[in-house]
């Protein structure tokens, strides 16, 4: 078999099987695109056989290209993946990948940033742009990651039919699973004056956010707004736009939210994943009081 024969069933398994995002579709794709390059595989029975130690030494390798801690983990994960897919395809009773431990990783707490500095790269976004109706587009996608909790890909993949937006609107998150968010007045205002602006006709079915040509707005557009906007404010790196959405949490939660809700808006399949934040607020806090009384760090 060619490895396109081979890469072709599990991309579809990935993408309308499991429903996953397009972003894990292709770092998936390109995990398993890798092994096989490296390890010349041409068969579904070739990559069901791969063992722990070649698959170890296989991520030794990729390590040597540079390969972070966090990126080898997730390839590690790609990886298990792919070949419990295999041995599913090739027949094995034994579906389970090789046994193996992905290297640690040190995870920190999530970066939001200020009210202020939320709403100042949003008008700052606005106010650097090229063009008027791009610096219209680029705000409306920041006020809907920090007023609503979006997720970017979430953000842009609203299409023309939620126009014009109402005070609350369906979401699909990742795996397809779908949630309701409320919307801001100044959200709701901002993504108007998009509308209003935008020089493309703005189909129902297609994506609401457009590109300087017209095609879809992309998230490495929005990043690279985002970049110059935090640079004109002095911000760090760290105000990135998914730093939006860590701030609606935190500031929500600040605001005495309770974990629950705060899970739902954020559409999180596990508390878990929604209790970093009180980690965080109590962090902001810790910091807040060491900044008012900074005898007691010493």
């Amino acid at each position: 078999m060619s490895r396109a024969e081979l890469l072709s069933p599990w991309h579809d398994h990935l993408a309308l099987g499991l429903r996953r995002s397009p972003h894990t579709v292709r770092a998936y794709d390109k995990a398993a695109s890798t092994l096989l390059a490296r390890l010349n595989l041409n068969s579904w029975d070739q990559v069901a056989d791969i063992t722990a130690a070649q698959l170890r030494s296989h991520l030794a390798s990729r390590r040597s290209d540079g390969l972070s801690n966090a990126s080898a983990a997730r390839e590690l994960s790609a990886l298990k993946g792919f070949i419990a897919f295999a041995r599913a395809q090739a027949g094995h009773e034994l579906s389970d990948p090789p046994r193996m431990r992905g290297p640690k990783i040190r995870k920190g707490l999530p970066r939001p940033v200020t009210p202020d500095d939320a709403i100042g790269l949003a008008d700052t976004v606005e106010a650097i742009a090229g063009e008027d109706w791009i610096g219209a587009r680029d705000r409306a996608v920041l006020l809907l990651l920090y007023g609503a909790g979006m997720r970017i890909a979430e953000a842009l993949s609203v299409s023309g039919d939620a126009i014009p937006l109402g005070e609350r609107l369906t979401v699909t998150g990742k795996g397809g699973k779908q949630r309701v968010v409320p919307i801001l007045l100044v959200v709701r205002e901002a993504v108007a004056d998009y509308v209003a602006q935008c020089p493309w006709t703005l189909s129902r079915n297609e994506p609401l956010f457009r590109g300087a040509k017209g095609g879809p707005l992309t998230q490495g557009v929005v990043q690279k707004a985002t970049a110059r906007a935090r640079k004109a404010l002095g911000l760090p790196d760290t105000a990135t736009p998914h730093a939006l959405r860590h701030s609606f949490a935190t500031h929500l939660l600040g605001a005495g939210a309770d974990l629950r809700s705060l899970q739902e808006l954020l559409g999180h399949a596990s508390l878990g994943s929604t209790q970093i934040y009180t980690k965080v607020d109590a962090a902001s806090l810790l910091d807040i009081y060491r900044k008012a009384h900074p005898r007691e760090g010493s």
